[in-house]
């Protein structure tokens, strides 16, 4: 029976038509998942004015705090930081795998050969009389040389490769604004415990002033004990007194060498060998601009990259319906070949196949159904992610100005505490020296002066944190370019 043979003019119309249907693709059209975008913040307030996106803070945000100690730290952190290195290092991965997915839109080309020593079977030594071009009987044994080159390239017809070239390319956006997002959260962790280890210099200055004037108090009381003017009771009050606020310094000093060591690992350098010179001084509170709510997800780098994964788990579904269908391939092959004994590079040894491949799926059980599936709820799963980033983002927004406002009012309520406190305290102590009071009013009257300016302090400290946290909330200094764009190795 004679085979027909399928030649270059046979398949070439089945090829022509897998060419034009290749712009098919069977992933759904793409839309960002739904978000009722809020008109306005409900928070602003005097600290934190609605103005136009181009006024947020961008690029190096925490200049706005004029602390050259915290811009060199800031870029210690983009040098040195181990988790930021290793975000950018699986950016690369990323972008390496798109350019693997991009390479499958091209065919491709293999050079290979082989040089083997072939033995016939005993079949074929009893049945095969005549001389094959292989071998013979009184010789079964014979030489097989190849040398050549090898093609493939896959018909896109229904969108799998290109699909899945989308769908990578939208995971290294992805993860190009996981870098941003990891950025922005070390530069505000930094700002913070910075910020939080000043506010702890400040609280330290303090005080050390206040148990030298404690100390001086106590001289005063031991004193007029001496003379017979007091009793000793206030002689021991004035040594609590002291003795608490050491001990309140001590604390002080712990905690402020917990901050030096944060700040030390997120510069990348050993906790044994950083230090930082106190400063008892704290930066006036920034005010912060704050843009159109809209511009909140333009500017976020992880409300982009929830948008990315949305997309990239839409293509997915291309994919999956793909392998619905047949998957046609051209595969040509061209080279030379001979049995040994002559010269393999010559006109007559040369050989060529040329011809399409078709694959069709026909019994899976319902298995490329269920990969369908799985991928539509993966695309509804990274819609509902997306949704909540959106939702969190706005929730941080909105606290972060509430705070900003409220500890801006709370702090001047706190300045006028303390003007009292102090007024209260100098009365008191000249009360005593009279011998008005007891040193136990001048106790309650140091005590309270002491509490009101830590909560002065810590109330101003609180403000910076809430600070820092709302220009991260507002996207920091991510400029809101296409995640691709945002900075990685090279």
């Amino acid at each position: 029976m004679n085979i027909p043979r399928l030649t270059v003019a046979g398949w070439a119309a089945p090829a022509a038509a897998a060419l034009a249907l290749a712009g098919c693709s069977l992933a759904p059209p793409y839309q960002r998942p739904n978000f009722t975008t809020p008109v306005a913040y409900k928070e602003t307030g005097p600290w934190t004015p609605a103005s136009p996106a181009d006024a947020a803070p961008r690029g190096d945000w925490w200049a706005v705090y004029g602390d050259q100690t915290l811009n060199d730290l800031e870029r210690q952190l983009e040098a040195g930081n181990p988790d930021l290195a290793m975000s950018l290092s699986r950016y690369d991965q990323a972008r390496a795998y798109v350019t693997q997915l991009r390479a499958a839109e091209l065919p491709e080309v293999d050079l290979g050969g082989s040089s083997t020593n072939n033995g016939q079977s005993e079949y074929f030594k009893r049945h095969i009389s005549s001389t094959a071009a292989t071998g013979s009987v009184a010789n079964p044994a014979y030489d097989d040389d190849y040398v050549g080159a090898t093609a493939s390239y896959e018909f896109d017809i229904w969108g799998r490769v290109r699909n899945m070239v989308a769908s990578g390319k939208a995971e290294a956006q992805a993860s190009a604004a996981d870098i941003a997002t990891i950025r922005l959260s070390l530069q505000a962790q930094l700002a913070d415990a910075y910020l939080n280890l000043r506010g702890l210099d400040a609280q330290s200055k303090l005080l050390a002033d206040t148990t030298q004037a404690y100390a001086r108090a106590l001289k005063l009381t031991v004193d007029l004990h001496d003379g017979g003017a007091v009793a000793g009771l206030d002689v021991g009050r004035a040594e609590t007194q002291l003795q608490t606020a050491e001990a309140q310094e001590t604390d002080v000093a712990a905690q402020r060498a917990l901050y030096e060591h944060e700040i030390a690992s997120l510069v990348g350098q050993p906790a044994s060998t950083f230090s930082l010179a106190p400063v008892t001084t704290l930066p006036e509170p920034p005010h912060i601009p704050v843009a159109a709510p809209s511009v909140l997800l333009e500017r976020r780098p992880d409300v982009a990259a929830a948008e990315r994964r949305a997309a990239a788990a839409n293509a997915s579904i291309g994919v999956a319906r793909a392998a619905l269908y047949p998957d046609i391939t051209l595969n040509a092959m061209s080279g030379f070949e001979s049995a040994g004994g002559v010269n393999l590079l010559q006109a007559s040894t040369a050989m060529w196949t040329l011809g399409p491949s078709v694959s069709l799926p026909l019994f899976d059980y319902g298995k490329r159904k269920a990969m369908v599936r799985q991928a539509e709820a993966q695309f509804n799963q990274a819609g509902d992610a997306y949704r909540s980033t959106v939702l969190t983002a706005f929730q941080q927004v909105e606290d972060n100005l509430v705070l900003c406002n409220k500890l801006a009012v709370e702090a001047n309520q706190e300045a006028l505490a303390v003007n009292a406190a102090q007024r209260t305290e100098s009365l008191a102590l000249a009360q005593y020296q009279l011998g008005a009071v007891t040193y136990l009013d001048v106790v309650f009257a140091q005590t309270a002066d002491l509490e009101a300016e830590r909560a002065a302090l810590m109330i101003a400290t609180r403000r910076l944190q809430a600070s820092v946290d709302l220009i991260r909330a507002l996207g920091g200094g991510w400029t809101g370019l296409a995640p691709t764009k945002v900075a990685a190795r090279g």
